[in-house]
């Protein structure tokens, strides 16, 4: 198998017929995506949530499974080991690209994620849209002194309505971004958001907090 720590471009797919496509922006990589399964954008959603994710690729290459080619859907890599991603929902008939790019079966671990896998964590993904575009949007914009007054002023839990009173002085917009940057880079956590929507009543934390 070619060497996965250089998996970082996407293998190019035509858009399937009748396919919706959907674009994203991704904090942890730096660029955009496309995807054509609203399934993928939810995976990739839970994986620029998690902070033990370091990296990853969507459509790192070909992986043959039961005598099938068929398209893995991410690549992961964490501290100290690497994974590939397949939805249940992948298509095993999909055409090969021209360029396509062989993994090993065999060198990688599998990771088989259904659709009541994406169900069970859809408050944490609806919760993660909403925060996503903010990050997007601002984050270049907030000021480190201003995240390490948050993370601070989260020795113990604090609810976003008392954050934001606490620095009422500065841009509220920047002040949220500034927590839900914190809580991208596992510095805060916010156990609320996996059970209840985001509001002025969700809880966070410093993560040294809780060590």
């Amino acid at each position: 198998m070619e060497n996965s720590l250089r998996i970082a471009e996407p293998v190019a797919l035509a858009r399937p017929r009748g396919a919706h496509r959907f674009e994203a922006f991704s904090p942890k990589l730096a660029r955009r995506l496309t995807f054509y399964r609203r399934a993928l954008v939810e995976q990739w959603v839970l994986l620029e949530a998690d902070p033990a994710v370091i990296t990853f690729c969507e459509r790192p290459g070909y992986v043959n499974i039961d005598r099938q080619q068929r398209l893995a859907d991410f690549w992961v890599r964490y501290v100290g080991r690497q994974e590939l991603v397949i939805l249940d929902d992948s298509r095993v008939d999909e055409k090969i690209a021209q360029s396509h790019r062989d993994l090993d079966a065999a060198a990688l671990p599998i990771r088989r994620v259904g659709q009541a896998e994406l169900a069970a964590a859809r408050v944490w993904i609806d919760n993660w849209q909403r925060m996503l575009p903010c990050i997007v949007a601002n984050l270049s914009l907030v000021s480190p002194s201003v995240s390490r007054a948050i993370e601070r002023f989260l020795d113990h839990p604090q609810r976003l309505l008392s954050i934001e009173r606490e620095f009422s002085t500065r841009d509220p917009v920047l002040v949220r971004t500034a927590l839900f940057g914190l809580l991208h880079a596992g510095r805060v956590s916010a156990p609320d958001l996996h059970t209840q929507a985001l509001s002025l009543l969700t809880s966070f934390v410093a993560a040294q907090a809780n060590s």
